[in-house]
């Protein structure tokens, strides 16, 4: 296993484990299967696992399993603070002992606000006290480093890194999220400041694997070298030497062996003219699957009335290419669980965005096209409560 440091000195494996994924048996997490898997990881050199605390059952498990496995000190534990879900620092206590009982531990290594979108949720974090009981859990040593979990824009991830003394951050990243989310902007400006990067949905929650379109699918099974999707993906993002840590939702023996595989032999430069070149080709091949060819690139915001565009885009193109529950979820998660609402919905057709986008796209008119098939009456109604809570 390879490592990179955080800030303090310490080894992070490069790969981690991603416990949300953990096999299902009964209506909770199957415990003896996820014991080997985790164990086998563990074994292989894996020292960081990711939990949140919003994840059904997921942090009993964990702590479950560490005391199965008698490992917590060769492990470190991230989780999650549902900042979304607290109107006090008093209510941020309770959700944090209740996760310290999940986990069967007195500390959490790794502590992130979980989904912070945006420096108005910070700041209005900060004035409910925030600053202070994280500087005092961090002084009794009960959290040991503090973060941020991100989905949203590059600009806004910036702001973000630059708007308190984070010690590492987390964001989704893969070779179809180059351009789009914090992206490689984003990844590269933390790291320039010295903040560890912990990669999720490296695979897209598998969808760049199972759920790649069929002439992706072709690119792959006509390789003479015999790579495979996951591989490809994993050796891209290990090739950056920005990336401190992917996290990897690993659910079968195979799984973890071939990850360990790969953390073991990958490292920055180790992507090849030819890994280059068949990632063209198969970006190509998704990309022909997309509704809208918008790349990501920001020049259309920001919007006068707050709309996500490369966001609405990026979840519109992936109902098409990933799935509609894919696409949707996404966009549920990009667009409402913020501060302030970004729903395609909210565009008035100005024609500001339009006037600067170098791809000539007619963006009110696909904005329209997006709300139709991303806001389904579901997605309102979860908008609504959204909105009910936040007046609470």
């Amino acid at each position: 296993m390879q490592y990179r440091k955080d800030r303090k000195g310490n080894d992070i494996s490069l790969l981690g484990y991603g416990c949300m994924r953990f096999t299902k048996k009964g209506g909770g997490v199957d415990l003896d299967k996820a014991e080997r898997e985790l164990g086998a990881a563990i074994d292989g050199g894996v020292n960081y696992l990711d939990t949140a605390y919003i994840y059904p059952g997921n942090e009993a498990a964990l702590g479950q399993l560490l005391k199965r496995l008698n490992c917590r000190d060769r492990v470190y534990i991230a989780t999650k603070l549902p900042h979304y879900m607290i109107k006090s620092v008093q209510g941020a206590e309770k959700l944090f002992q209740e996760e310290l009982r999940r986990l069967q531990t007195d500390h959490i290594d790794y502590y992130l606000m979980h989904m912070l979108t945006d420096t108005a949720t910070w700041e209005k974090l900060l004035n409910m006290g925030m600053e202070g009981w994280i500087k005092e859990k961090l002084q009794r040593g009960q959290i040991r480093n503090i973060g941020f979990s991100y989905h949203g824009g590059s600009d806004m991830f910036c702001k973000l890194i630059e708007a308190y003394d984070w010690d590492f951050c987390q964001i989704q990243y893969n070779y179809m999220d180059e351009r789009s989310q914090a992206g490689v902007k984003g990844l590269r400006f933390a790291h320039e400041r010295g903040l560890p990067v912990i990669i999720m949905e490296p695979l897209r929650g598998g969808r760049l694997v199972d759920l790649l379109p069929r002439s992706a699918k072709d690119v792959f099974a006509a390789d003479p070298e015999k790579r495979t999707p996951a591989g490809l993906a994993f050796k891209w993002l290990y090739d950056q030497p920005e990336v401190t840590c992917v996290l990897s939702g690993m659910n079968s023996i195979e799984m973890v062996r071939e990850n360990l595989r790969l953390a073991e032999l990958c490292a920055p430069g180790c992507m090849t003219p030819s890994d280059r070149e068949l990632l063209e080709r198969v970006k190509k091949a998704i990309q022909q699957s997309v509704r809208v060819g918008c790349t990501g690139c920001g020049y259309c915001t920001p919007c006068p009335k707050g709309v996500d565009i490369p966001g609405t885009f990026r979840c519109y193109n992936a109902m098409y290419s990933e799935g509609r529950s894919s696409g949707r979820r996404d966009y549920l998660q990009c667009t409402v669980m913020r501060k302030d609402p970004a729903s395609a919905s909210q565009c008035v057709s100005c024609g500001k965005c339009a006037a600067h986008c170098p791809q000539h796209i007619d963006i009110p008119k696909e904005l329209r096209a997006a709300s139709r098939e991303l806001e389904t009456l579901y997605y309102k109604a979860a908008k609504l409560a959204v909105g009910v809570f936040k007046l609470w």
